[in-house]
């Protein structure tokens, strides 16, 4: 690697924490910078998280506020984008710990490429509806891990650190979240489209 190959890769990696630096001493256009890059990968996080667009909203705002909020505290001990997703992991956490009512899924709105072809589009919707469905269905921490890591292009170190959980609890949940929804979207199905009874073990 060149030296300015390097001096310019450390410079990607700091230029959110240096916004955020610029921030706490009065920048807001550094704040404005961060918000616009960020706002639509971390709702669809909390979408994906919890399936309601109202709660994902509201904890989505809640981010936001904390980063305000803690501004004058922040240090750049690790990546501003690792950092960001602490604070909706602990948001999340706080969430899940409170006594609510089931909430109703609500995770229509990720647009997808829709092929002319008719059947092609009933059978990639019908995929797309399971794919959603069985996230929904995955454990909370199996369900944040394979979002941090296949929709939010983390790494498993840096979903260590945002989780607080070791390295290969991290790459357990990971794998088996992996395996269901795999085995979800492969499911065979007859050839009249009703989906097979699976056999009993």
């Amino acid at each position: 690697m060149s030296l300015v190959s390097f001096i310019n890769g450390r410079n990607n990696k700091d230029i959110d924490a240096q916004l955020m630096l610029n921030y706490a001493r009065g920048e807001n256009d550094a704040f404005e910078q961060l918000y616009v890059k960020y706002k639509d990968e971390l709702f669809r996080f909390f979408l994906r998280q919890c399936g309601n667009q109202a709660l994902a909203e509201e904890l989505y705002q809640d981010v936001w506020v904390r980063i305000i909020d803690a501004r004058q505290r922040y240090e750049p001990k690790a990546k501003f984008r690792t950092w960001l997703y602490h604070i909706a992991h602990n948001i999340l956490i706080d969430h899940y710990r409170k006594p609510t009512e089931e909430e109703q899924p609500e995770i229509d709105e990720v647009p997808s490429a829709r092929p002319d072809n008719p059947e092609a589009i009933i059978s990639g919707q019908e995929k797309l509806d399971r794919y959603r469905a069985m996230i929904r269905t995955l454990p909370d921490e199996q369900r944040e891990v394979f979002l941090l890591k296949e929709e939010s292009g983390m790494s498993l170190q840096d979903i260590t650190q945002i989780t607080g959980d070791n390295f290969e609890t991290v790459k357990s949940r990971l794998r088996y979240a992996v395996n269901k929804l795999k085995q979800a979207l492969e499911e065979p199905e007859s050839h009249d489209g009703r989906q097979r009874t699976q056999a009993v073990k």
